[in-house]
């Protein structure tokens, strides 16, 4: 029956292409920004367990998988049951433990034959098949794990913080010469300087981050909306009081924005 289903869904695909004017005009590079979309509305119904929302975004990327092969179908390149054999394929080539005879010990160990067997795979260096359009924090994280496994990684978390101390350092010592310099090239040097010893900074901090098991990127979207429902209390104060945002002050703003801090709701 699944199977069956499967297939009606990938018939009602190509029947939309066929048939639909917008899904005709489709091509890889113009849907592939709403399947980096999809992607993401599927990580905000997990963060939010909302398991209704989680099935319809799971149907909604499932559409850009089917999407994108039967786009590529039409050229000749490829079809489904190509896609599924690919990864059917590689699931057993880099699973020996539980397709071959292998014996392992736990999931560092799975995790470093992984990145072994994508080596012999053809791969030329440890770090390729990171996409550089991932989020910079999400892949500073990956970059890490992967040299990680291999053995290239701080001993203590005690070090990697003094690191993090260090690059904050250097980034401060860097912004007091800028803030004092008059001259112009000179100053467009420092800039130069000061942007690398940021990234240093935040290179720095998923590495700690990493060394706490927490995952940088799935941290900073918290924050970023716990920021958001802080600051949409304050607004909501303040438009109580028959005004907008732009009509209030820091210290009216700052009184709201503790109280914000007070609720449960918005920790």
């Amino acid at each position: 029956m699944t199977q069956t289903k499967f297939n009606d869904f990938v018939d009602i695909v190509k029947r939309l292409r066929k048939e639909c004017p917008w899904d005709r005009e489709q091509t890889n590079d113009s849907i592939k920004a709403n399947t980096i979309e999809e992607a993401y509305e599927v990580v905000e119904a997990i963060d939010q367990k909302d398991y209704e929302e989680l099935k319809k975004e799971l149907g909604d990327l499932l559409l850009h998988v089917v999407f994108h092969t039967v786009i590529v179908e039409e050229q000749n390149k490829f079809n489904i049951n190509d896609v599924i054999d690919s990864i059917q394929t590689k699931l057993i080539r880099r699973h020996p433990h539980v397709f071959g005879k292998k014996k392992v010990n736990g999931s560092e160990e799975v995790k470093k034959n992984w990145e072994e067997i994508k080596l012999e795979e053809g791969r030329e260096n440890l770090l390729e098949g990171i996409p550089e359009s991932l989020p910079a924090l999400q892949r500073a994280h990956r970059l890490q794990e992967k040299a990680a496994k291999v053995g290239f990684d701080w001993e203590k978390k005690e070090d990697v913080w003094g690191k993090v101390i260090e690059e904050i350092q250097e980034m401060h010592e860097i912004e007091q010469i800028l803030a004092k310099s008059p001259d112009i090239k000179t100053t467009d040097e420092l800039r130069g300087k000061l942007e690398k010893e940021v990234g240093d900074v935040f290179f720095a901090m998923v590495n700690y981050a990493r060394f706490l098991n927490i995952n940088p990127e799935d941290a900073l979207r918290k924050t970023n909306r716990k920021f958001i429902k802080r600051f949409s209390y304050v607004e909501n104060k303040i438009k109580e009081t028959g005004r907008n945002i732009s009509q209030s002050n820091l210290s009216e703003m700052d009184k709201f924005w503790e109280e914000s801090k007070k609720l449960p709701e918005f920790n």
